[in-house]
This record gives structure tokens, C-alpha cells and sequence, in this order.
């Protein structure tokens, strides 16, 4: 096991080279490119558009603006770039900015090096310790850059010199990396404060001819219509910004659709097994893909991957719900629990304060659910196989279906209509009476929701009929 130098002179014999920050985050994303590592583990659908904008960034050591709706992984691109700075850094003992060793810029590593040498002891800052982050909102001047401590001036320290200042969090990230979310919410005076960081890598506190020569790597976040609009940020900030880039949503659904089976936290127990049909999670998928384009949603203020994940979990709790009050053995989602996908879904979705019809939310969103079902039915059904089945449920005879019908009760359905099991057999319904099931509720919504059958729901039960 290797001994890790404690002092500074240990450190000097050892032949350690110190790095800037954004030095070394360019060696080591370098060094991840060159052994084929994947760049950043989890980030979904970014590959070819905002990924390579994130590396020449660093490769031009340029701080960062990431631009973006609610939902398109700002923060999670944030948090990943940790992975690029050392495992660990040597830092003097005690100290509350992390000075380098052979670099320090605080007046007490100064003058302790300068009393006590080479056998200043030092101590080694994992990585994870290096990165720090705010959100925007109530922020104050003194909880990024610092301010004088009542405490340090009361206890005799000149208020012109370091000893009497408190530091905010920016001086503490010094050798880090620091990010801001949300920077058009910042105050102006704040904004202006940042300009020598963005600039001079300095910080100035208080008007005090205090400074400090920081070493840190800045990232921001904005949405894309508070940044553009005019007031919210000082000019001069952005002009000091290197890159700014855009986030979008998954540009596909299959995308939009890993996300989902990534981040959704479902477990329906040992009693029970998980199947979802791709049916099914591309509903989820495009409820949300629907949402993004309705004309009475707010599209400035988004619609977050959020509610496509919430809405799958709802989507398995309430299908395992079934399960387990039925003792079936498979939870596999149909379309009548859709119906609980309200409460999931309420709170994602900002209405357009100017839409031309005057809708509630809940009606929002059960357009936008209708709408998801009835494409991604017509994507896998047209014409001539629509009029088919349309005809084979026209004898007058109701079918009935519901979250709590039992799955085994969808086969005598299937015996009495003959004409549903081409399709149903199609969506996988040979998989088992769950599937079954669910395969025979998608057709029946789909063929109600283009115009083929007629519909009645009482409770969470629908009643579907052939039209006369």
C-alpha cells in the first residue's frame, strides 16, 4: 500500500505536479475519451447534439450555460462532471479554501508556509468534496462570494484583512467546480459579482481591497426565455460566459422511452412478476411527447421527463394494486389505469394562461392521454383492419371492461368477438391472460377514439359498442 505524502515537503520529493482545475478536467476527459469510456453514464439522447458541445467546452476551458426547459438533465450534466477531476487533490491542512500546497492564496497558508516550511502539513480532498451548488432564488451576495464575520471584527480582526471575513461558497469551491442553477433568478448586484470571477478569476468582498485569485470552473443553468429575455441577466455576464448550450427533450420516443425504464423506481415484489407491454410504455411516452405540442400547455415552461416517469409508476402501482386484490401473478398495465394517471400527471403540465378555449387542467389532460392512445393505436392499425374489427363488435352486444375485471374474463370477450383476436394476438396477446387483457382494452379504446365504436364509462368501468 502506498503512503500518500502528509507534508509539503513529502508532497515536493513525490513529484507532484498541481493542475488548474480546468486543466484537469481537459487530461481527464481526455483521457475518457481515448479508452472508450461513455462520457456520461445515464444522460439519455444527448450523444450527437449537446455531449460534443459539453467537450469542446472543456477542451476551450470555457465556463458553462446550459440552457433548457424543466426536465432535459441540466443538473444530472452538472453533477457528472465530477467524474473528470482527480480522485483526490492535496490541499494545506485547515484550510477553508482549499489552498494549493505550492500555490496558496489565503493570507493564513501564506504565512503559516512561510513560519513553518516544508513541513506544513497537508491533508487529501476527495473529488466529491470539490463540487458545489446553488439554486438561484434568495441567494445573497454573502452566500456565494462572503462577507465581513460581526464575530472575527468584534474579536479584533482589521476589517481590511482576511482574517475578518466569513467565506461563501464560490472561495470555498476554489480548485472545484461550482454551478448555479437557475442564473436569471440571481439579483443584479449578485450578477455583477460574478463578472471578475467570470473574468479575472477573482473575488472581491465587501468593497475591501480583499482578492483572492480563485481557481474554479463555473457552470450555470437557465431556461432559455428568462435568459434571452431582456433585464433578466446583465449583458456583460453572458458576454462573459465561454459556451453557452442548449438541452432539448428526447428527440424519439424510443428515447424518451429508456429514460423511463432508467429512472422509473418500480418493484412489484417477489409474489409477483412485471411485464409492460411496449404498447403501453410508449402511451406513457407519448402522453408526455402530446403534451409538449398542445396548444393549451405553457411551451416556455415545458413539460419535464417527470411526468412521463411518474406516470409509469403510476401506471405498474395501480396495475399491481389489481394483482394483488385479484391474487393474479402478473402486474401488466391496460389502458383503464390510465384513468389514475390524473393524479400523476396534475402539476406537470403548466396551462397557457392565453389559450383560446378555457379548459381545466384535469380536462388538459385527459385530451392529451386521448390523443397519445388514438396515435399510437393508428401507428399499428389502419383502413381495411379497422373497418374489420369495427364490424365484428357491431351485433349490439356491450363489452365491458375495467381496472378491476379480472384478466381471465377478457378470454370469453375475445370468444364472442371473434374479430378482436387477429389484433389482440398481434400486441402479444398469446402472452397470457394479463397481456390478453391489456392487448383487448388498447383495441377497444383505439377503435373508440377513431370514431369506430361507441363509448360508455360508469365508475372506472367502460362499456364499449359498435356504432349503428
Amino acid at each position: 500500500m502506498t503512503i500518500k505524502p502528509r507534508t509539503i515537503g513529502e508532497l515536493r520529493e513525490a513529484g507532484y505536479t498541481p493542475l488548474a482545475v480546468k486543466e484537469e478536467l481537459e487530461r481527464n476527459l481526455i483521457k475518457a475519451m481515448q479508452s472508450g469510456e461513455e462520457l456520461f453514464p445515464g444522460i439519455q439522447g444527448f450523444g450527437e447534439t449537446v455531449i460534443p458541445q459539453i467537450i469542446n467546452a472543456i477542451l476551450s476551458h470555457h465556463d458553462i450555460v446550459l440552457l433548457g426547459e424543466k426536465g432535459q438533465a441540466k443538473t444530472r450534466i452538472m453533477r457528472a462532471l465530477i467524474r473528470f477531476l482527480d480522485d483526490e487533490i492535496p490541499v494545506i491542512a485547515g484550510c477553508e479554501i482549499n489552498d494549493s500546497p505550492f500555490e496558496p492564496i489565503c493570507q493564513s497558508c501564506k504565512s503559516k508556509i512561510a513560519e513553518h516550511g516544508e513541513i506544513v502539513e497537508i491533508e487529501w480532498l476527495q473529488r466529491d468534496k470539490r463540487y458545489g451548488e446553488r439554486l438561484s432564488p434568495g441567494t445573497k451576495i454573502a452566500d456565494l462570494i462572503g462577507d465581513l464575520d460581526p464575530a472575527k471584527v468584534a474579536g479584533g480582526a482589521p476589517l481590511a484583512s482576511e482574517n475578518a471575513l466569513s467565506f461563501g461558497l464560490i472561495p470555498r469551491m476554489n480548485r472545484g467546480i461550482f454551478a448555479i442553477n437557475e442564473l436569471p433568478d440571481l439579483e443584479y448586484l449578485i450578477q455583477v459579482s460574478l463578472f471578475n470571477i467570470l473574468e479575472e478569476r477573482d473575488v472581491q468582498i465587501r468593497g475591501y481591497p480583499i482578492r483572492f485569485p480563485l481557481d474554479v470552473a463555473l457552470i450555470f443553468s437557465a431556461n432559455p426565455d428568462e435568459y434571452s429575455r431582456s433585464g433578466k441577466i446583465i449583458s456583460q455576464l453572458k458576454d462573459r460566459i465561454g459556451a453557452e448550450i442548449k438541452t432539448h427533450y428526447p428527440l424519439s420516443r424510443d428515447v424518451g422511452i429508456k429514460i423511463i425504464e432508467q429512472e422509473a423506481k418500480v418493484d412489484v415484489g417477489e409474489a409477483h412478476s412485471l411485464k409492460v407491454p411496449l404498447f403501453m410504455k410508449e402511451i406513457v411516452e407519448q402522453i408526455t411527447i402530446e403534451a409538449r405540442s398542445s396548444p393549451y400547455v405553457n411551451q416556455k415552461s415545458g413539460v419535464s421527463a417527470r411526468l412521463s416517469i411518474t406516470n409509469y409508476e403510476t401506471l405498474v402501482a395501480n396495475s399491481r394494486r389489481r394483482s394483488i386484490t385479484l391474487g393474479e401473478k402478473i402486474v401488466c398495465p391496460r389502458i383503464s389505469d390510465i384513468n389514475y394517471l390524473y393524479t400523476s400527471s396534475s402539476g406537470k403540465i403548466e396551462l397557457d394562461p392565453f389559450r383560446e378555449e378555457s379548459l381545466s387542467e384535469h380536462q388538459v389532460i385527459g385530451r392529451v392521454i386521448e390523443s397519445a392512445i388514438e396515435k399510437v393505436f393508428l401507428e399499428r392499425f389502419e383502413g381495411a383492419a379497422l373497418d374489420e374489427m369495427s364490424v365484428g363488435v357491431s351485433g349490439g352486444k356491450n363489452i365491458e371492461v375495467g381496472d378491476m375485471v379480472p384478466s381471465v374474463d377478457y378470454k370469453k370477450i375475445i370468444s364472442d368477438f371473434t374479430q378482436l383476436w387477429e389484433p389482440v394476438h398481434e400486441l402479444g396477446g398469446d402472452e397470457g391472460d394479463e397481456v390478453r387483457a391489456s392487448a383487448l382494452e388498447f383495441v377497444l379504446e383505439g377503435l373508440y377514439l377513431s370514431g369506430r365504436l361507441s363509448r360508455k364509462k360508469i365508475g372506472e368501468m367502460a362499456s364499449y359498442r359498435g356504432k349503428a
